[in-house]
């Protein structure tokens, strides 16, 4: 029995330290994946990895099981025992794991609700998915689903029309902090889509001056050029962090940038002048024993919340009005999941009506030898309608009895009266699927409640 599982931790379970240490880099994320889908448990993985949160969403034959098996995967990644990881994880199935992935890709489960960035990281975890091979049709169906639902939550509430991100409210603790950004020179670590909205907010502060730093230094002349910035190789970056007033960094480096020592050094040839620093990354870009050094502040992503709850005022109750847009979304995902257990007996009903027609037309071929070809394919074409008329009631109540407690009882009744002999076909994709065909295991559905992510 095939089911949807999600397990994973956010900035609502876990500190930055254990999110920190569960962070997968598309590299990594690639490897889960593979061992995942490597198993017999499991036939469809799809990892969203971001600065706030790490969750794996997996289609699996034996939920128990699977569980198990990525509980221990995640231990190892961690490097902790899994008896110091199960406080911190949710584990959610069918229908909440469903509901969880489209609150998430519409923003009402961030730090800052409502934020844009994670329809984009959604949407790139699942395309990493797809090239990796690790995603399926029920996969494919429910994120292209949640990237839809996350779409109709910005364009229909008002969500996320105050602009306010985790860059802008980085930008704002500068602000904070040195008052008049204006005067401030400013220094952007990375060349990302995060880069690129600190910039922008950065710009929109007053400071004139931005520094991009980052490994692809195309990248970085490009963001450079649009802000009116200089782009400055990686390798340079002590010396840039000595003139530096503010430095916000956003990459995906799976280790520090900037050391404690290093920065010591820097401080000393500052000679007393004070340094502000936001570190954006998970894993941190920034040590966390630099903030022991005299006149060096350093903020992470969970020191955002701090002035978060001021920018957002308003936001819960759009929130709110959002649910009904995720409700209508996550009931045509399942409406399309139940539709999966009655597709074999509705093929199989069609192939069995298709297979008495070409007989009944070949033990009577005889009695038409006088008939032209057009008059024979007009007789032949007739027969499958009348065929295909007579099986449009019961196929269209079979499919309306999905996913309800009647539909066992009608494929079995279809099967015994017919004599089906039903093949599961696998789906190539969901658009297969919703024609006329299934997956390889019969699909558990989804029965509602009202349980949230």
């Amino acid at each position: 029995m095939a089911e949807i599982l999600a397990l994973g931790l956010s900035h609502k379970t876990a500190s930055l330290e254990l999110r920190e240490r569960l962070a997968l880099t598309e590299g990594r994320a690639a490897g889960v994946m593979g061992e995942l889908t490597g198993s017999e448990q499991v036939t469809e993985a799809v990892i969203v990895s971001t600065c706030n949160r790490t969750e794996i969403y997996l289609v699996v034959n034996d939920a128990v099981e699977a569980e198990s098996s990525a509980l221990s995967l995640l231990s190892r990644q961690a490097d902790i025992r899994p008896t110091e990881l199960i406080g911190h994880l949710y584990s959610l199935r069918a229908s909440d794991a469903a509901r969880h992935l489209f609150q998430v890709t519409a923003g009402l489960d961030s730090m800052i609700v409502g934020e844009a960035e994670i329809q984009g990281q959604v949407k790139r975890a699942y395309e990493l998915s797809l090239v990796e091979g690790a995603s399926g049709p029920i996969l494919n169906r429910l994120f292209r689903g949640a990237i839809a639902a996350g779409g109709r939550v910005r364009n229909e509430t008002k969500v996320g029309e105050k602009g306010v991100s985790v860059p802008s409210v980085a930008v704002e603790l500068a602000r904070l902090n040195l008052r008049d950004l204006s005067a401030a020179r400013a220094l952007v670590i990375g060349a990302g889509e995060t880069a690129e909205l600190v910039a922008r907010a950065l710009v929109n502060r007053g400071s004139e001056t931005v520094f991009i730093a980052n490994r692809h230094y195309d990248r970085a002349i490009g963001l450079a050029d649009r802000f009116g910035g200089e782009a400055v190789r990686i390798e340079d970056l002590p010396a840039q962090l000595v003139e530096a007033d503010i430095v916000i960094s956003a990459t995906n480096s799976p280790h520090h940038l900037v050391e404690r020592d290093e920065l010591a050094d820097v401080m000393a040839a500052r000679k007393g002048r004070a340094i502000f620093l936001v570190d954006l990354s998970v894993p941190r870009d920034i040590d966390p024993a630099c903030r022991e050094i005299p006149g060096v502040t350093v903020s992470n992503v969970d020191d955002i919340q701090t002035i978060v709850q001021r920018n957002t005022s308003g936001r819960d109750a759009e929130a709110r009005g959002a649910e009904p847009i995720i409700e209508a979304e996550l009931e045509r995902f399942e409406r399309w999941l139940a539709s999966l257990e009655v597709l074999p007996t509705v093929i199989a009903l069609r192939r069995h009506a298709d297979g008495i027609v070409e007989r009944v037309l070949a033990e009577n071929q005889h009695r038409w030898e006088a008939l032209t070809n057009a008059d024979r394919q007009r007789m032949e074409m007739m027969a499958y309608a009348v065929a295909g008329r007579m099986l449009h009631e019961p196929t269209m109540k079979l499919k309306e009895s999905a996913g309800a407690e009647e539909s066992y009882e009608n494929v079995n009744a279809l099967r015994s009266l017919f004599g089906l002999d039903v093949d599961e076909p696998a789906i190539e994709d969901e658009a297969e699927a919703e024609e006329e065909a299934a997956p390889q295991a019969t699909v558990t559905p989804i029965r509602r409640n009202s349980a949230g992510g």
